[in-house]
């Protein structure tokens, strides 16, 4: 299952970052090891492009997992942070940046009433959560199976035994102890939902939810869905995060979960309103948020939260995020989605399931639709590895796991999508042969 890609450089850098690198990468998905191989290294982006440390050029559907909506290197993102590195890197003080970021986002979401800035989508949702169980007063959050809300103990929870059970750690080194306090039950399914509250409803502080889950592949929610998790929070006096780090400011300017039915006390966001630098943002109700410190007992803190160069790249990106920049993403998206179907049916590749939301896509080799996690693993998972690597080898680099999701960017036009639908045709032959 593995192709020609990546080139000797590549294989050569990978061998020296296995030397100081745990696994040789900084974050597992990377590695290749959900698809076989060996990872790709970069060396700069250009627009809807990556070229890669040998100097091959790939159309890129990651776009550093969401973030890059505007593509790479957007000149208006660029010059504004090298203006703003200019006159320093970070304060660890107070700067105008902060708060003109703050209230363009607050203007595109005025939901949230008071935000804070934090360094990473895992921070944001750490915090969110504890901010929850501030204000309630109580222990208990409830997540869904497939849901990845970061890396912090207390999410890294796999649903136990029977219905509406508490979790059962998700990775070595969480203690019981911690995902004790936490709820798992199954995306889309409301009777399990239901159950949950019934059984834990009076000690829970929140329901952490992605209006549209990204991480199991791409899982929308089932009609009627996301309205049940408000009017159960609400019954039974929990409170709602929204966790939009991948969809905030992708599929339409701001939150998109008011739009899906679901009504959320606290928000987290992510990836785009940083401009590609490292950011987190939390927030939501006023009332709730003003038990943050300094003016609440909620205690939460960041050296380089509110870093200048992100605050700078995110205000220029929200800035060049116009209404035509998101009908551009939603033609992309459609064109691009229409391209797998097609070429997986003029090679005579089935089942093929193709969701999409906007600019967002997944792809599972399975009968749609997918709506839960158990469903999205019984996918066939060889075949997306044959069909990543025979589309990587000609020019088209795809999420190295089949249950993530592959992005658009408004870089691309429609000279990159028939550029990707050579590449699908490619990829799809060599599933239906049985070869990488």
């Amino acid at each position: 299952m593995r192709g020609t890609a990546p080139g000797p450089r590549s294989r050569a850098f990978g061998r020296r970052a296995a030397r100081v690198l745990v696994g040789g990468v900084d974050s597992p998905v990377r590695s290749f090891r959900a698809v076989g191989g060996a990872p790709v290294f970069f060396d700069r982006g250009a627009g809807a492009d990556l070229i890669d440390v040998d100097g091959r050029r790939y159309l890129d559907l990651v776009g550093s997992w969401g973030a890059n909506v505007l593509g790479h290197a957007p000149p208006a993102v660029v010059a504004a942070v090298r203006r703003t590195a200019g006159r320093g890197l970070s304060f660890g003080a107070p700067s105008p940046l902060e708060h003109a970021l703050g209230e363009r986002i607050r203007r595109a979401a005025p939901r949230l009433e008071l935000l804070r800035f934090v360094s990473s989508g895992t921070e944001a949702v750490m915090s969110a959560v504890r901010v929850a169980r501030g204000f309630t007063g109580r222990p208990k959050v409830l997540k869904f199976a497939g849901g990845y809300h970061g890396h912090s103990d207390g999410l890294l929870a796999r649903a136990g035994s029977g219905v509406a059970t508490h979790a059962l750690p998700d990775s070595a080194g969480v203690p019981r102890s911690v995902v004790r306090e936490t709820v798992v039950v199954p995306y889309n399914d409301r009777a399990r939902l239901e159950a949950a509250f019934e059984r834990h409803g009076g000690a829970l502080a929140a329901v952490v939810v992605e209006p549209v889950a990204g991480n199991m592949g791409l899982v929308p929610p089932a009609p009627g869905f996301l309205p049940a998790i408000g009017r159960l929070a609400r019954r039974h006096g929990a409170l709602v995060i929204a966790d939009e780090v991948i969809t905030g400011f992708r599929l339409r300017r701001g939150t998109v979960h008011e739009s899906l039915g679901l009504s959320a006390d606290l928000v987290t966001l992510g990836k785009i309103v940083g401009g590609g630098l490292p950011v987190g943002v939390y927030g939501g109700r006023r009332d709730v948020m003003e038990t943050v410190a300094p003016l609440g007992p909620v205690y939460q803190a960041g050296t380089l939260a509110g870093h200048p160069l992100a605050m700078a790249a995110g205000i220029a990106t929200l800035d060049a995020l116009t209404p035509a920049v998101y009908r551009r993403l939603e033609r992309t998206g459609d064109a691009l989605a229409r391209a797998l179907v097609e070429t997986a049916e003029r090679a005579r590749v089935a089942p093929v399931t193709v969701p999409r939301r906007g600019s967002m896509l997944g792809l599972f080799f399975a009968d749609g639709p997918i709506r839960t996690l158990a469903a999205a693993e019984r996918t066939d998972r060889r075949r997306y590895a044959r069909f990543f690597h025979a589309v990587l080898d000609r020019g088209v680099y795809l999420p190295p796991s089949p249950l993530e999701t592959a992005f658009a960017s408004a870089a691309m036009g429609p000279r990159d999508v028939r550029r990707a639908e050579a590449a699908f045709e490619a990829g799809f032959d060599a599933v239906r042969r049985g070869t990488a």
